[in-house]
């Protein structure tokens, strides 16, 4: 059981991750930089599954993600309450389900570092929280 204070330092950690890793993704130049250096990774590793080019719907979608995500993470970053916590620990697991399917279906398994950093960070924000002992201070 972790107190308050650590579950908010989570939450705000979790949430400068995704600022990160997806602040690249919410515009189409952006999103072309990361793309093609994480094409050039999994190249360089020689990792399996497909990269393919990012078709305009693809780009849209990315685009999309990126955008939301680097909104939530500002929201969490300034805010990090132990409610967004939980629910940022529920879209986790729905991003790692999506990602390992994915990669099951041929997606490049440079994917998985992503998927390993989705279940570790909804992992921790599902720890339980000690409440604060009644007329403690904030």
């Amino acid at each position: 059981m972790i107190d308050q204070t650590q579950y908010r330092s989570i939450v705000r950690a979790s949430a400068w991750y995704d600022l990160a890793a997806t602040i690249g993704f919410a515009t189409p130049w952006s999103f072309a930089a990361v793309h093609a250096s994480l094409l050039w990774l999994a190249q360089r590793w020689q990792l399996s599954g497909a990269f393919p080019a990012f078709e305009p719907v693809h780009m849209l979608t990315a685009n999309l993600l990126g955008s939301i995500v680097t909104v939530w993470a500002i929201l969490r970053i300034r805010d990090p309450q132990q409610q967004f916590g939980r629910y940022d620990a529920a879209a986790r697991f729905l991003f790692a389900t999506w990602q390992i399917y994915a990669v099951a279906h041929g997606a490049n398994l440079i994917i998985l570092g992503f998927t390993a950093m989705e279940i570790a960070f909804g992992v921790l924000q599902c720890l339980p929280v000690r409440s604060r002992p009644a007329g403690a201070r904030s």
